[in-house]
């Protein structure tokens, strides 16, 4: 009897020592990370910002994710392709990594071998890393995603964006190089692919019709992936920057017709189903509760420069909603779009946080959640906004964001106020008139232009006589940015149209 309360007693103890001891306690599990990106879809296009149906494409998929997560209402990104990605990547404005202008093949700008991109933040702490889409940050061997912390890359041309796949026939159409097609084809834009320290591997021509079936590619290469994850046992985190939004929006065959408004309706609508294929497909493997899912656009819409790009006679824009702008301008609608977080367990469903939130703040806040730090080498922009996820915190941590175009900085936010420091504005007149990337800019004339976007969400009245203080904390932003610019250099901004002799370029 003795003996058996004895043995009782240290049963007991044990059961206490495994319950209260830190030894013991078992560890939160780190949670799968999948970011997807569209590409050009404005504030106003989808149905949980007011498009949807009302835009003649409805979003039911994405209306669902909307329903079980947070949508953020002040998602702010860079102008264009290329500088969002280097910002999203790296946690800094684009400008840092030389990387503040739309890359353009053969160009002089690239990710440097020196960056530290998320996908390396994920390696240092066991994941499984993927991309499957667009990359957009150069082809140079030391700036592709498998030189920077990726296990797997398959995708278009790491230097090219969607509208590659017209190039051959462009080519044809002009004849500007006279070869056969076969021979430019071969020539041309190729889907890729690679592996981690790698070199890149030619799979097929980058043609229209690979560019109409592109997603439902990408889509199928992520579900496996995670799927091969699950079987190991291992966490992932999944890069699928896929081709929703941007021009030429050649939808595939099953979504060929589906929307009121033309190709871009139908890539909406089929962007949707994918959404919901990668919502299916965590479900199905078991990993749905233990995953948290960004869907998020890089850019406001395409707008005029591009509105008849491939729509066949119908107009190929987006809508930025409320806002004004569209990519290539450092305006509101062009900065401002959408962006669900979707976290089970810890998410409340169904929410919407006002906080202002920049694609450079998921960087250390990935790195917060999984228990890394960023690297401290370098100033980096973005902030740790993990308690806007978790419905602690109505406002975040940020307040303001500064706009670069090229190596110019030309706007600021700082709170509901947008200051100007350049007059941004379309180039030429009537059929030539070019707004977006094709835009002209000047100095102001000693004075910033103010908008209050609260008041004025369409930027129409220019208050700064009513409001000049709001121009003075913008300004202090700017001077901490410059201060921090003489002590971390930034590299050669991104330039095309100047060149030095004897530089090659």
């Amino acid at each position: 009897m003795q003996i058996s309360r004895r043995c009782l007693l240290s049963v007991t103890a044990l059961s206490l020592l495994a319950t209260s001891s830190p030894v013991f306690a078992q560890q939160p599990q780190k949670p799968n990370v999948v970011f997807i990106l569209a590409d050009n879809v404005g504030y106003g296009d989808l149905g949980p910002y007011g498009g949807g149906e009302l835009r003649g494409a409805p979003t039911p998929r994405i209306d669902q994710l909307a329903r079980e997560g947070l949508r953020l209402t002040q998602f702010l990104v860079e102008p264009a392709c290329t500088p969002s990605r280097a910002a999203l990547m790296t946690g800094r404005y684009s400008i840092r990594e030389g990387l503040s202008l739309i890359l353009v093949p053969d160009g002089p700008n690239t990710l440097s071998a020196r960056s530290v991109t998320m996908g390396e933040l994920f390696k240092s702490a066991g994941y499984a890393t993927a991309i499957f889409g667009k990359w957009h940050l150069g082809k140079d061997p030391q700036s592709l995603p498998t030189a920077h912390g990726f296990d797997e890359y398959y995708g278009i041309p790491p230097d090219m964006t969607w509208d590659s796949a017209t190039y051959v026939d462009k080519i044809e159409l002009t004849h500007s190089l006279p070869a056969p097609r076969d021979i430019l084809l071969a020539r041309g834009p190729q889907i890729v692919e690679a592996t981690a320290g790698g070199e890149l591997r030619n799979v097929k021509p980058f043609t229209p019709e690979v560019r109409a079936n592109i997603d439902n590619e990408l889509v199928q290469k992520s579900i496996d992936f995670m799927r091969r994850q699950k079987a190991a046992g291992k966490p992932f985190f999944l890069y699928l920057p896929f081709s929703m939004g941007h021009i030429p929006n050649l939808p595939s065959g099953e979504f060929k017709g589906k929307s009121r408004i033309g190709n871009y309706g139908d890539k909406l609508m089929e962007g949707d189903h994918h959404v919901g294929e990668i919502l299916d497909a965590l479900k199905e493997l078991g990993v749905d509760n233990s995953t948290l899912l960004v869907f998020a656009s890089d850019n406001g819409p395409s707008g005029e420069a591009f509105r008849e790009y491939g729509n066949e006679e119908t107009p190929d824009m987006g809508s930025p909603g409320p806002f004004r702008g569209e990519l290539g301008e450092a305006t509101e609608g062009s900065i401002r779009t959408f962006c669900f977080i979707r976290w089970p367990d810890t998410i409340k469903p169904n929410t919407t946080s006002y906080a202002m939130f920049s694609i450079m703040d998921f960087f250390p806040t990935f790195a917060s959640i999984i228990g890394t730090k960023p690297p401290g080498d370098r100033p980096i922009d973005g902030v740790d906004q993990i308690d806007v996820l978790r419905g602690q915190s109505a406002t975040g941590k940020r307040d303001s964001l500064l706009s670069f175009i090229g190596g110019d900085l030309v706007a600021a936010r700082w709170k509901q106020w947008r200051v100007y420091f350049t007059d941004i504005y379309p180039t030429g007149i009537g059929p030539q008139r070019q707004p977006g990337p094709g835009s002209a800019s000047a100095p102001m004339a000693g004075y910033p232009k103010i908008f209050n976007i609260e008041m004025d969400p369409h930027e129409d009245l220019n208050v700064f006589g009513s409001f000049p203080f709001a121009g003075e904390p913008a300004v202090k932003v700017v001077e901490e940015y410059f201060a921090s610019v003489k002590k971390y250099p930034n590299p050669p901004p991104p330039n095309i149209t100047q060149f030095q002799s004897g530089s090659g370029r």
